[in-house]
């Protein structure tokens, strides 16, 4: 059981909250936000400060900063934005010992949706006023951070796809949804894996490996339950997917929209501690972490982080039905 220190319980009862803001997470207008965030923390009666990102380059310096001021005032670093900034701030968070809050701003927030905590921005501000510290476990590849989940082969092709998508039409699922078809359509790639856990190794063709770490994303799609409570148990989830073709990629995708993929014949998926993949004939791949694509070395290493989160949570008349 992780104990973390009073001085953390001080800082989230009453340190001053240093908001990482995102001006171009999701729909909203970050100006409205901003005003939004601060009226209700004012009415609350604690102190802030808004530290703004203009450079999405530039995020890791920002949140670094915030940490910087949270750890010499003790206070909590909060984060406004989708599951990439969330996972950008939380990155620079995780060794520090801060409390860490989230204030969702993208389209999927499955990160604050599996903690309860609200999609209204006023809402989630109200709620950080009387949060409590809950540890939440962290998974990492090769020592990057992922909340939610991290891929390789398609599954990142798809996000790169849609982030162009939307940014030509804008940011909904309607528009995720058309670009996962149109990549599907052309995608032929197989990857030749070697995997290791547990001292069991196998090798294997498949288009995309996908690592989760969050039972909300996992139950919603339809994988085995036993895999997705293994998340909620201290264990990270793999999916892979058989070699197959495109027309029985197109039905693992409806089947992943009505939560159906862990009835497909062609989806494996098993728990695990520590995952070694070793992909054949290359030296660097892409891979995608909570939405964010990166070139990483091979082989790839997915483990959980040494220390978890000191995540900010709801009070129980503060949080949000789990949808």
């Amino acid at each position: 059981m992780f104990l973390h220190s009073p001085s953390a319980e001080i800082a989230a009862r009453r340190g001053p909250f240093f908001v990482v803001l995102n001006a171009g997470s999701g729909r909203h207008n970050s100006d409205e936000q901003q005003a939004l965030i601060a009226r209700t923390l004012e009415q609350g009666g604690r102190d802030f400060e808004f530290l703004l990102i203009e450079d999405p380059a530039r995020i890791g310096d920002v949140a670094r900063r915030a940490v910087a001021l949270a750890q010499s005032r003790q206070g909590v670093v909060v984060a406004a934005g989708g599951d990439g900034t969330i996972n950008a701030v939380a990155a620079a968070v995780l060794p520090s010992g801060c409390p860490f809050g989230v204030l969702p701003q993208g389209t999927f927030n499955y990160f604050g949706r599996v903690h309860g905590i609200p999609q209204d921005t006023a809402a989630a501000a109200r709620a950080l006023l009387g949060a409590s510290i809950a540890p939440v476990q962290a998974g990492q590849v090769n020592g990057r951070l992922f909340l939610v989940n991290a891929s390789l082969g398609l599954y990142p092709q798809l996000l790169e796809d849609r982030e162009a998508w939307k940014a030509q039409l804008g940011r909904s699922r309607l528009v995720a949804f058309v670009s996962g078809i149109a990549t599907l359509l052309q995608s032929r790639k197989q990857l030749h894996l070697q995997i290791e856990a547990a001292g069991q190794a196998v090798t294997l063709r498949t288009p995309t490996l996908f690592v989760g770490n969050n039972h909300l994303q996992l139950t919603r799609v339809g994988i085995a339950e036993q895999q997705a409570d293994a998340v909620e148990q201290g264990q990270l989830a793999a999916i892979v997917v058989r070699p197959i073709g495109t027309l029985a990629l197109f039905g693992l995708l409806m089947r992943g929209l009505l939560g159906q993929l862990g009835e497909a014949d062609n989806i494996d998926s098993f728990s695990f501690r520590r995952l070694t993949v070793t992909p054949r004939g290359v030296k660097r791949i892409k891979v995608a972490t909570d939405g964010e694509i990166a070139w990483m070395r091979t082989p790839l290493v997915f483990d959980l982080a040494p220390q978890p989160l000191l995540l900010l949570v709801p009070a129980p008349a503060d949080r949000a039905e789990v949808q």
